[in-house]
């Protein structure tokens, strides 16, 4: 059974076009669960409500799930709490 730190270790290597980090080092993946061997949900955010790369990053979490031998990949979209920068991010860029 593929598990979280499986899923996340695929997720690290989806790359914001904008920023050039990660999408789960930058805190965009808000939750994960995997519902079965076949279903998984995550909850999302994006830095802005009108991020341009959105749609993108969501075919790529899609595609890379999918890989990942999910047939079922549900992603729900939140900007509640609004998007902050992680501590760890804050560290590797230096503020």
């Amino acid at each position: 059974m593929t598990t979280k730190q499986d899923i996340i270790e695929r997720l690290e290597t989806i790359i914001d076009p904008e920023v050039s980090f990660d999408i789960y080092t930058m805190g965009l993946v808000r939750e994960i669960d995997i519902i079965n061997n076949t279903h998984v949900h995550l909850l999302i955010t994006y830095t802005t409500p009108m991020c341009p790369a959105g749609p993108q990053i969501q075919q790529q979490i899609t595609d890379e799930l999918e890989d990942l031998g999910f047939d079922h990949v549900d992603i729900d979209l939140t900007f509640d709490p609004p998007w902050q920068m992680p501590e760890k991010l804050k560290t590797m860029i230096g503020l």
